[in-house]
C-alpha cells in the first residue's frame, strides 16, 4: 500500500503525544476511583479508596473531585489503548516497507525478471507507462519569447526554465503543459504534471508569477477555485508557487516542494 509507512510513522507520533499528555495529567490525578450510584432518578457520586470500597459520598460542594476521577478513569482507559496501539505500530515498523512486495522482482535475476509477470507494476514501469502516453501540449504564439531548458522544451518564462532544469538536472519526471479537463472549465494546462511516487497518482504544479497584478490574481484564484472544486486540492494534488515584481523564485523552495510531495 502507497505511503502506508508514513501514515504509521505519523499515527505512531500522534499515540506518543497522547500517551505524554495523559501520563502527565495521571501524575497530579487524585487517588481512588469514582462510583456512580442512581437514587430517585439522581446519580450520586462516591470516593472509591482503599479503605472505602463503597466510597464516601461527594457533595454538590465538591464536583469538583468527582470531574478528576471521572477524567482519571478516561485517561487510563486512553493510555491502556494508546499505549497497545503504539506497540502494534511498533512491530509492524520493524520489518515493513511501502515497496517490499516490488523488491522481489527487483531483486531477482534480469534474466529472470524477463520471464516472470509481476503481481504488481514497479514503479519503474508506472513511470515508463506515463511517460509513454503522448498529448498535445498548449500552443505558442508566433512572437512568444524562445526560452529552451536543458532538456530542450521550449517554455513561457525564465522562473519555467529554472525549474524545468531543476527537475531535468535531478532526474524528476514531468509534463509540460499537458491538459487536464475540470468540470465546469473544460482543458486547462497545469504548468508541470508528475506522477508522484509518494501520493501513487499525479499531482499538478502551478507557478504564478505575476500575483501583483490584480487582473492575474483574479484569475489565479479562479483557476484554483476550479482544482479544488475538482477534488485537486492545495498541499494534497496541487503545489503552488509565487512571483512578484519584488520577490523572485527561491530554488530552495522548489527543492522543499518537491522533498514532500514527489520524493
Amino acid at each position: 500500500m502507497n505511503g502506508l509507512r508514513n501514515l504509521l510513522l505519523k499515527e505512531q507520533l500522534r499515540l506518543e503525544n497522547i500517551i505524554n499528555k495523559v501520563k502527565a495529567r495521571l501524575e497530579t490525578a487524585p487517588k481512588g476511583s469514582l462510583r456512580l450510584s442512581k437514587s430517585h432518578n439522581h446519580i450520586q457520586y462516591y470516593w472509591c479508596k482503599e479503605e472505602n470500597k463503597t466510597g464516601y459520598y461527594i457533595s454538590n460542594n465538591n464536583m469538583e473531585l468527582a470531574r478528576k476521577l471521572a477524567q482519571k478513569s478516561y485517561d487510563k482507559k486512553v493510555l491502556e489503548l494508546a499505549e497497545k496501539r503504539l506497540s502494534q505500530i511498533s512491530r509492524i515498523m520493524k520489518d515493513y516497507n511501502d515497496s517490499e512486495i516490488e523488491k522481489i522482482f527487483c531483486n531477482e535475476h534480469l534474466e529472470r525478471q524477463k520471464l516472470i509477470e509481476p503481481i504488481e507494476l514497479t514503479w519503474e514501469q508506472k513511470v515508463a507507462m506515463w511517460k509513454e502516453k503522448e498529448y498535445k501540449g498548449k500552443e505558442f504564439q508566433l512572437d512568444a519569447p524562445v526560452i529552451m531548458t536543458e532538456k530542450g522544451e521550449q517554455v513561457r518564462s525564465k522562473s519555467e526554465k529554472i525549474m524545468a532544469d531543476y527537475f531535468y538536472r535531478n532526474g524528476i519526471e514531468y509534463k509540460y503543459e499537458c491538459p487536464l479537463y475540470l468540470k465546469g472549465v473544460g482543458m486547462i494546462y497545469p504548468d508541470f504534471t508528475f506522477l508522484s511516487r509518494k501520493k501513487g497518482e499525479e499531482i499538478y504544479w502551478e507557478h504564478n508569477g505575476k500575483v501583483d497584478e490584480p487582473m492575474y490574481a483574479r484569475k489565479m484564484v479562479k483557476k484554483i477555485n476550479a482544482y479544488e472544486n475538482n477534488g485537486i486540492f492545495v498541499g494534497k494534488r496541487l503545489i503552488l508557487t509565487y512571483e512578484t515584481e519584488q520577490t523572485i523564485l527561491n530554488t530552495d523552495r522548489i527543492e522543499e516542494l518537491v522533498n514532500r510531495f514527489l520524493l
